[in-house]
This record gives C-alpha cells, structure tokens and sequence, in this order.
C-alpha cells in the first residue's frame, strides 16, 4: 500500500512540474523562436518594393505610381507655423517628446539647454510635442503655457505611451510643414540633459568624437576660425548627408507575454530587429529627415518609435551612427564625467537637470 501511494505521489510532482515547466516556456516565449524568420535573409516590411524611387519621386512632388498605404495626416491645434519662418541659417531644431502635465519640465529644459538664444551665432529653435487628453485643467494650463511661450506643437493623438510614434510622426510632419530648411534636428525626450554646446561640437565631425577636440590644435590648423560663440573648429556635413545618430542598437523583438514590449509573431515575424537608434535621443540632418518621411508614406505603422524610425531607415539604406555620448541610462555625474557628454537619460527631475547644467556651463561644457 505504501509503496503505491509513494508512486502516485512522485508522478503527481511529476506530472506539476512539467505542466508549470511548459506554461513558463509558453509564457517566456521560448517555443516563439524557433518559428521566427530570419532578418537578414527574410525582411520584408509593407511596403515591400523600391521605397527609394518613390521616395524620390515624392521629394520632387510626382506623383508616384504606387499608392500610398499609409499617411500621417495630423491636425494641428497648436502649430508653433512661425517658429522658423525668416530664420536664415538655422543649423539646430530642438524637437522635444513631452506629456501635456510636464509643465515643470518644459520650464526647466527653456531655463537650459532648450534656451534658443544660448549662442549668438548659431540659429536654434525648440518645439516641444505633446498630444490630446481629456483633463480640462491641464488642458487651460496648456493654452496659457502656449501663449506665454509660443512653442507647443499640440496634434490629434492622445498622450499615451503606445501613441509615441503617432507623437514622433507629428513632430516629422510638423517639420516638413513649417520648418523645413534647418541642417539638423535632434528629437528628445523631456526627461534629458543635454548639452547644446557639445552636440554642436558634435555635429561638426560625428565620426570622430570626442576624439578631435582632444587632438592637438596644429592637426587642425586649417579648420580653425577666430574665436567668437562657441569657439569651435567649423567643421561642417554636406547638405546632403543623410546622418541618423545617437545610442544604437542592434537588439531581438520580446516574445514573453508579460513584457511591456511584447511583440506576437504575427505583428512582426522576423528574429531581429532593424538596427535602430534609441528614441529618447537622436539627431537627423534634413537629408535623413526628408527620406524618412516621405518613407513612412510607404511603411505601415508600427507602435514603438524607435523601432518604427529604424524601419525607416533601414528601407531607405540609412545607416544609424553610434555614439556613447548619447548615454541611454543615466551617467553618473560628475564635471570630468559629463565633458564630452551629449545627453543623458534619467532626468525627470527638473531641479536636478538645471543644477547639473548650470555646472557643466559654467565648466564651458554646455
């Protein structure tokens, strides 16, 4: 007797720990791998065609002979259509992803690294994104932030997390309609720190900084102008290179179900990817930024904006350039660490994000 009721209960364990073993695997995704295809060789994403002849074809306003399958037709409320108009030379546009209620962070980012008149001679404009909600309060304190200020950008989406690439396309639609001559734009978040002086220095050579500001000044004597504004060597992008950069990453779709980016097979069947960069800080010259737009005219829509800009860039054979000085977590902070630095993730704090920026431009590192 006892020796049957030890069998039965050995099985009983058995048999749970299998069933809990299976609904873990179920649950993590593991037996989504094996039926997932493969990027490299299988990708194909609607639009499947030559997205660059109809993309040239938009950007010369022809009309293409595929129709349209997807179009981001926003209205505007609130649409800053005078930001840039009359501004020659603009060289950067601040595009910033904020949510209606971060009145407080806004206030900070104009107290700082969002402040257009930072340099005397470099052009800057700052528009902040924001969608539709349903609170009334928030919604007057809107209106009186947008008349005192003049630089919220307020479309028909509702602000919600899975609403970021309406919030992204807004902000690329908004700068083909009313701000379409300036050489870069860096969209970014709201809970960033920024340096507006090192993206400058930045963008005057990507493929080689920091490295050189930290060469000896003989090795650049031809490049140098007279000290004045920023005090940099001018070292400038053709206009028509197309530059999509910041923190990159080569990364896997989440295939377990309780994951907040959890992906089905049937959303987006493919192992990997398209390299990307992150969406809470990134810089587009206006070459990359018109492709990618006239491309999303052909990329169906995708609810992860950092994702979704990486499909358009990879469809248009645009290369995302990595950059560490785009930190995407927090970097510890302190004078020596944030020299180089271009953004930082992690500053949802706005008495925080002004103190460390007040420091860094005092040092003259922002």
């Amino acid at each position: 007797m006892y020796p049957i009721r030890f069998f039965t209960w050995k099985k009983l364990k058995l048999i749970l720990f299998t069933t809990l073993l299976f609904f873990l695997l179920v649950v993590f995704g593991v037996f989504h791998h094996p039926l997932e295809k493969n990027f490299y060789t299988d990708f194909k994403y609607p639009f499947d065609g030559d997205i660059e002849r109809l993309v040239l074809k938009l950007k010369s306003n022809q009309t293409p002979e595929v129709p349209i399958i997807n179009s981001y037709n926003f209205t505007f409320y609130k649409s800053c259509d005078n930001k840039c108009r009359g501004v020659s030379h603009l060289q950067l546009v601040y595009i910033i992803k904020s949510a209606s209620k971060h009145f407080q962070r806004r206030l900070a980012i104009r107290r700082s690294w969002g402040f257009q008149r930072r340099f005397s001679d470099v052009e800057i404009r700052t528009v902040f994104l924001i969608g539709i909600t349903n609170d009334n309060t928030i919604n007057k304190s809107v209106e009186e932030e947008s008349q005192k200020y003049s630089d919220i950008v307020l479309a028909n989406y509702v602000d919600t997390y899975f609403n970021n690439t309406y919030k992204t396309m807004s902000g690329f639609e908004w700068a083909m309609k009313h701000c379409s001559k300036s050489k870069f734009y860096m969209f970014v978040d709201d809970d960033y720190y920024v340096s507006t002086k090192n993206l400058l220095r930045f963008l005057r050579f990507p493929t080689n900084y920091p490295g050189y500001l930290k060469e000896p000044l003989g090795s650049f004597r031809n490049l140098i102008r007279k000290p004045q504004g920023l005090n940099v060597i001018e070292f400038e992008l053709d206009d028509d290179v197309r530059l999509y950069t910041g923190y990159a990453f080569k990364s896997a779709p989440h295939r377990h179900y309780f994951s907040k980016w959890y992906i089905s097979l049937e959303e987006y069947p493919y192992h990997l990817w398209p390299p990307y960069v992150s969406a809470g800080a990134y810089v587009l010259s206006n070459a990359a930024l018109k492709d990618m737009y006239y491309a999303s005219f052909y990329t169906k829509h995708f609810r992860f904006d950092d994702i979704y800009v990486g499909i358009l860039a990879y469809k248009t054979n645009i290369e995302p350039l990595h950059s560490e000085e785009f930190a995407f977590n927090k970097k510890p902070y302190s004078p020596l660490n944030y020299q180089y630095l271009v953004s930082s993730h992690g500053y949802g704090n706005p008495e925080e994000m002004v103190s460390v920026w007040n420091q860094q431009k005092s040092l003259g590192h922002a």
